[in-house]
């Protein structure tokens, strides 16, 4: 199957990127590089998918229409595996322009020109955060999610809509997938886990939002790609689907689990609540189960061992 898998030197895209590469499929990736946070991170991920001879890579825009079209017409892809976006709850609310630029501009660009080539599935890597800040657990496809809190969530809400959309519209089936706090080997830099490891490392307190009791859903890596694969494979009409661990840890218990599989000290500092964060997210993961036969297994305390066997051999930069 020859894929175009946008994001693909990212920390998720290129973990799936390998996936499908190592079951035979081509893969054309698609990344612009940006500055986000080092480029370089991602041009090591592209260096290692670039031993694979079934890939390739595009380094381009998803705001520049006529190199999405072009891409497109001349390769006739069979699937998208839509996971560039432009990331971060936080920086979102300081920064609103550039996220409806990339996710909702973007995005509409992708679905245009799958429209115009006929290509049949496309997979749309969305998030947890667009269940907005209810505390109602778990968190069920079927829940309302008319009331996102960060302009994050509401570009990957508006995602999921123009999905469907040419779904209805134009027979594009289409798999949206939420994720739910992932985390792993080559995380992004500026997430809680990656951020907090580096902080310790340099002996510097890790600042901890309210009174640590916020919970979220992490979900290893390795798993988010087996329901990204999978989702794939049965992509048939229009299916949202949680992909998280299906269990929650708290902050500060994520602080002492994180320290233990360094083995690091960890100092914390308290700072005020941030607009935007919700108290909780926690995946009920039964459709995905039926559906896609998806099966995360990875616990908490296993999955940091991984990310601290990755993060010493990579150093502190």
């Amino acid at each position: 199957m020859k894929i175009l898998l946008t994001g693909a030197a990212g920390f998720i895209g290129s973990h799936t990127a390998a996936s499908l590469l190592r079951r035979g499929d081509e893969v054309i990736g698609l990344d612009n590089f940006n500055t986000f946070y080092d480029p370089a991170r991602k041009r090591r991920n592209a260096a290692s998918l670039a031993a694979h001879a079934g890939f390739s890579l595009v380094e381009g825009d998803l705001c520049d229409e006529p190199l999405i079209a072009d891409l497109f017409a001349r390769h006739r892809f069979d699937a998208v595996i839509h996971l560039a976006a432009w990331a971060g709850v936080r920086p979102s609310i300081e920064r609103p322009g550039i996220y409806i630029d990339v996710n909702v501009r973007g995005t509409t660009h992708v679905l245009e020109a799958c429209r115009r080539t006929g290509v049949g599935r496309l997979v749309f890597a969305s998030s947890s955060s667009v269940y907005g800040g209810r505390d109602t657990v778990p968190f069920r496809e079927t829940d309302p999610v008319d009331r996102p809190i960060s302009p994050y969530a509401a570009t990957k809400k508006a995602g999921e809509v123009l999905c469907y959309t040419y779904h209805h519209l134009h027979g594009l089936n289409v798999s949206a997938l939420r994720f739910f706090t992932v985390y792993g080997p080559r995380q992004r830099p500026e997430m809680a886990i990656h951020k907090f490891a580096t902080m310790m490392a340099r002996g510097e307190a890790i600042p901890v939002y309210g009174d640590g009791g916020s919970a979220r859903d992490y979900t290893y890596v390795d798993d988010i790609v087996q329901g990204t694969v999978a989702a794939l494979d049965h992509c048939e009409g229009y299916e949202i689907y949680n992909l998280g661990e299906s269990r929650t840890t708290r902050l500060d218990d994520l602080v002492r689990k994180l320290a233990r599989a360094l083995g690091y000290e960890a100092r914390v500092r308290h700072e005020p609540e941030q607009p935007g964060d919700v108290p909780i997210t926690f995946a009920d993961i039964t459709h995905a189960r039926e559906r896609l036969g998806y099966d995360p297994h990875t616990l908490i305390d296993e999955g940091l061992t991984r990310f601290a066997e990755w993060f010493h051999r990579e150093g502190v930069k």
